[in-house]
């Protein structure tokens, strides 16, 4: 019992679209080419997690890391900025989670996220280098042998997120046959076929970005100074999952951006430029292991 509510918390927490505690390794990378656009953009990302029993009856500490390395290719050379300031970047968190159980089959899961995020060019850190991630959730399943459910209710916050302000963390699971099963939410949203043990199919819907600090400043239009800078994307599509075991699988996705926005942005957040950002194209390859 105590494995089963272990999993279902790991499940749970997202930081950004993309991070789940129930990963214990992942290796990642997304690419989006600059069809049409000024931009393209390339992610590749490692992550690891520990979980820890504590002293308590359902009481878990979860320990880790998740580090990205981005990639700006700008397509136009008469951008007003210098891209050798622009086009590299990385991306450190820390994890520190704990989950334990509540009243009426209720559980609370906490996570916290200092780390860093900055230009490649920036040879030494500064506070304005530092983030900080946090999401707080409330957990209830709903236990049947043939259509399981889950609800989950909470808040998420990450400052280096592609959206600069907390976000309702909304999810409700059902699995209605033996075959289909659907998750409705926020950051993400989607309808899974289980076409057997180890073949699946998804469609989903989900927000994606990131946010870094720009040390030192990169001037624009020979007038403005970029201190931050800010992707922020809503995209949808297909994606398979190839089981190998019942813990290591591999995911492909491949996404169509609605909505996709590059801005550049001064120390309050205002925005000083807009890139080209009509590229529509988003694919993603995920290898992890899990819980």
């Amino acid at each position: 019992m105590h494995h089963k509510i272990l999993i279902l918390f790991l499940f749970l927490i997202t930081g950004s679209a993309s991070a789940q505690l129930s990963d214990l390794a992942r290796i990642d990378f997304t690419f989006i080419p600059n069809k049409n656009s000024d931009v393209e953009y390339t992610r590749s990302r490692v992550l690891i997690n520990a979980p820890i029993p504590l002293k308590g009856e359902g009481k878990y500490l979860f320990l880790g890391f998740d580090y990205s390395n981005i990639h700006l290719r700008f397509k136009d050379e008469e951008l007003p900025f210098d891209r050798n300031q622009l086009n590299d970047f990385r991306i450190l968190d820390f994890t520190i989670g704990y989950t334990q159980p509540l009243k009426n089959d209720w559980r609370l899961g906490v996570r916290f996220q200092p780390g860093i995020s900055t230009n490649h060019t920036a040879r030494n850190l500064t506070v304005d280098d530092i983030v900080f991630s946090g999401d707080l959730v409330f957990i209830k399943k709903y236990e049947d042998d043939y259509k399981p459910s889950r609800l989950i209710l909470g808040l998420s916050y990450s400052q280096n997120r592609g959206y600069l302000f907390p976000l309702p963390f909304i999810s409700y699971y059902k699995k209605f046959s033996a075959d289909w099963s659907y998750n409705l939410g926020i950051p993400k949203t989607n309808l899974q076929y289980h076409i057997s043990d180890k073949h699946r199919m998804k469609l989903f819907a989900q927000l994606d970005g990131f946010t870094s600090n720009v040390q030192n400043g990169a001037l624009v239009n020979d007038t403005y100074v970029a201190e931050l800078i800010n992707m922020s994307l809503i995209n949808g599509g297909l994606q398979y999952e190839y089981h190998f075991t019942e813990h290591f699988q591999l995911d492909l996705r491949a996404a169509y951006n609605f909505s996709l926005s590059n801005k550049l942005k001064d120390g309050d957040n205002n925005t000083i430029l807009t890139i080209d950002n009509d590229s529509r194209s988003y694919l993603r390859a995920v290898l992890k292991f899990k819980i």
